[in-house]
């Protein structure tokens, strides 16, 4: 069993208009933009990030804001909810504040005990706000929401999936524990973790399949804490079978990438370096960051891309 993961490291999603993403997590959430860039295999294509005040693994949602991208159909094969932690007694904030700035999708619900409530990111996305007590992880408090408040990081993820035998037998191998079960939903969770450390799994066995586009998780990443840890990760994946990418440098973390059983897509991504890698604290996310391999193409990407007013 593989004991160096701590919980989630980012969640990657596909949007269709760079600034109305940035307003969203910016405005409505709360969060810093940490990082500015491009997307590694299509740099006309922004590659935003958001999360605490320095971008802690566990914290992190990242976009690809595709201009011209088709909405995403949700179904089975796919994470179809990122989960917020935030403190007990404020659901009642969050809702009155997303009915002021006109956050679709609010529904109040109970999930394992936890007072959530449910919304939709500007392409339908899937999220959740869960009132969880004793996180420990400071919200990030430069941006308008409180920091009494604010959201810790994330709590976790809901996969849905037609069946979930296969992915629940690999998340255990990945190092998480079954702790409930709730009619059509299993919760998973990583003893001791970073906070981020449930994985809930839906099982919808008559579901077609999702297609992914702008509202649609591209992957989720779960953390280690260097490349050490994630080589002995990489090592014992392919022992078991699965097909793992080489170990990719994606300038604030190192990568690997394999497709699940039940069709979603998982990245191992390292602690290390982070993201004032090229940035000191104050100011992340401020400045257009290229990969080196785009960087002589910088005035080209500066021209296509359409600048983000903060």
């Amino acid at each position: 069993m593989i004991t160096q993961i701590r919980g989630l490291h980012h969640t990657t999603s596909m949007a269709a208009n760079a600034q109305e993403n940035n307003d969203f997590f910016t405005k409505r959430l709360g969060l810093r933009r940490v990082k500015k860039t491009v997307n590694f295999d299509e740099p006309s294509v922004y590659h935003l990030y958001y999360g605490d005040e320095i971008g802690t693994p566990g914290s992190v949602m990242t976009y690809f804001p595709f201009p011209h991208i088709v909405k995403g159909k949700p179904g089975v094969g796919e994470v179809a909810e990122t989960v917020f932690s935030v403190p007990r007694g404020t659901l009642g904030y969050w809702k009155e504040r997303f009915q002021r700035e006109g956050v679709a999708g609010l529904q109040d619900y109970e999930m394992f005990g936890e007072k959530r409530l449910r919304f939709h990111g500007p392409d339908g996305d899937g999220f959740a706000l869960a009132e969880i007590d004793g996180d420990a992880r400071a919200p990030y408090a430069g941006g308008p929401v409180p920091a009494s408040e604010g959201i810790h990081g994330f709590r976790g993820v809901t996969m849905r999936l037609r069946d979930e035998g296969a992915t629940a037998e690999l998340m255990k191998f990945m190092g998480y524990q079954e702790v409930d079960r709730q009619g059509n939903l299993t919760r998973l969770a990583i003893p001791n973790g970073n906070g981020a450390d449930v994985v809930d799994l839906e099982t919808l066995p008559g579901a077609a399949q999702a297609r992914q586009g702008a509202g649609s998780v591209h992957h989720v990443a779960f953390a280690v804490e260097d490349r050490a840890a994630q080589l002995e990760v990489r090592k014992a994946l392919m022992a078991t079978g699965h097909q793992v990418t080489p170990v990719i440098d994606r300038d604030y973390f190192w990568a690997i990438y394999f497709r699940t059983p039940g069709g979603v897509l998982f990245e191992i991504a390292t602690n290390e370096p982070g993201f004032d890698r090229d940035e000191d604290t104050a100011h992340l996310g401020q400045a257009l960051k290229l990969p080196n391999q785009h960087a002589h193409l910088r005035g080209r990407i500066e021209e296509i891309l359409t600048p983000i007013v903060d």
